[in-house]
């Protein structure tokens, strides 16, 4: 969690560099890589100015590692925090995640996290944090995070 926070911070100061906004329209997409749990590639697609649909492929380091795909429906908010070049909104979310190992794992995710898009060039990063309620195999809780970056082909 301390490592989290730390990331964070360097992404706020980060942003914190003046200059102007950038969106995504419907249908941009972008590919990249999504590090910690779990890690691989990681993709979006814009279906509006607002909401997305982020997937990812990956490999999760938790419980002996497995092979893990996520899909999600995000919503985003640029208003609430103010840069002033780049756009940095605050993203939420619901989605799936089926782990593949030894058992077939599959669960429900509350995406929450936060993306810097850059103002002059096609690409993003975020930090996220994802709640899951797993439901089968077994019904538990647990939490993954990550952080990543994706070109956006425009």
């Amino acid at each position: 969690m301390r490592k989290i926070i730390s990331i964070l911070v360097l992404v706020l100061i980060f942003c914190s560099l003046p200059g102007k906004g950038l969106t995504y329209d419907k249908n941009d997409f972008g590919l990249g890589v999504i590090l910690g749990s779990p890690t691989g590639l990681s993709a979006k697609l814009w279906l509006s100015k607002t909401t997305a649909f982020d997937a990812a492929a990956a490999w999760s380091f938790s419980r002996k590692g497995r092979f893990q795909i996520h899909g999600d429906y995000l919503w985003h908010k640029f208003n609430l925090i103010k840069v002033e070049e780049g756009s940095f909104p605050l993203y939420y979310g619901l989605g799936f995640r089926v782990n593949f190992g030894d058992e077939v794992e599959a669960g429900i995710r509350f995406p929450i996290g936060l993306e810097y898009i850059f103002p002059r060039a096609p690409f993003d990063v975020f930090i996220e944090v994802v709640p899951i309620l797993r439901v089968i195999e077994k019904t538990d809780f647990e939490i993954d995070g990550a952080i990543g970056a994706r070109f956006f082909f425009k």
